[in-house]
């Protein structure tokens, strides 16, 4: 079955095209996305602006053109945080669906950080034991915890890289300020995930994470999936030193980051070593698979 998941996100739209079959992975057949910044185009009563919903509805109707050419038989989109906080969702849903006969689902943050979960779990198997999964977006940071396909506790938390950098950085608090802020967040609801022991198995996942362990020395996307990469702690704690003195022309220059991104990866790393200090942990292991592929697991396991 060739299907695809259209994936609404704080920062990019991303269409994943796939062959899939229950029982095996899904292979990736055509990739179409943008950058749409929706969490940059929020106004001051929370909605997003008349034109962020433009631009999101013209990539959803070319989203639904490449679909439609590479033979989709079925596309499954969803919305994540940009659209799940903004007051205007249910208008900014209306005017998509009118243009282009898309139905886009505003995914709940647990789900979010559930089906990340399953497709970690996929991807590494029973072997990792009790697995913990940490995910940056651009809007939140979803946590999961579990020894099963479906986690024990699954969280989601408003410190995405793009929302700090707008609320925080942008708005010309400190680092330090930052810094206290997430660290707050986190350890406010640690406990859910701490009370049940620690990890046999930690692992991060998604573009914010990628990017700073390609900073950080991991082998680059063109090696292919099955190279192993990690994040190290120590080498973290020396980057967000150097980020702080960079611009972010500086900063998109670095291997890894794209100059879309670039403006949000001081805060997406203060977020990252916040998640590992909390937890205790010295390195993660980058997982290839994240979101889309969870949800197109879930519904191969439903057909």
């Amino acid at each position: 079955m060739r299907m695809g998941v259209l994936d609404i996100g704080s920062n990019t739209g991303h269409l994943l095209i796939v062959d899939a079959y229950r029982g095996g992975p899904p292979i990736p057949a055509h990739s179409f996305k943008e950058s749409l910044r929706l969490s940059e185009h929020l106004d001051d009563d929370g909605a997003v602006d008349a034109e962020g919903i433009s631009r999101l509805v013209k990539y959803v109707v070319e989203a639904r053109a490449e679909a439609e050419d590479n033979g989709c038989s079925k596309v499954i989109a969803f919305a994540t945080s940009a659209v799940r906080d903004a007051v205007n969702a249910d208008d900014i849903l209306t005017a998509v669906r009118e243009a282009s006969d898309v139905d886009i689902q505003v995914m709940p943050g647990d789900d979010e950080a559930r089906l990340t979960f399953l497709a970690v779990r996929r991807w590494f198997g029973w072997s990792s034991g009790r697995l913990g999964v940490f995910d940056i977006g651009g809007g939140s940071l979803e946590i999961a915890v579990g020894t099963d396909e479906k986690p024990e506790v699954a969280q989601s938390m408003p410190l995405g890289a793009g929302r700090l950098t707008r609320e925080w950085l942008a708005a010309g608090r400190s680092n330090e300020d930052l810094r206290r802020h997430v660290r707050s967040v986190i350890a406010d609801d640690a406990g859910a995930i701490l009370r049940g022991g620690g990890f046999d198995h930690a692992v991060a996942t998604s573009k914010t994470f990628r990017s700073l362990a390609r900073i950080c020395g991991a082998a680059p996307s063109d090696e292919g999936q099955f190279v192993k990469r990690e994040l190290a702690g120590a080498d973290l704690h020396g980057l967000i030193d150097q980020l702080a003195v960079m611009g972010e022309d500086e900063i998109a220059e670095l291997p890894g980051v794209s100059t879309d991104r670039a403006h949000q990866i001081r805060a997406g790393a203060v977020v990252a070593e916040a998640t590992m200090d909390l937890f205790g942990l010295d390195d993660l292991e980058i997982c290839p698979w994240a979101l889309r592929e969870g949800v197109l697991l879930q519904h191969l396991d439903h057909l």
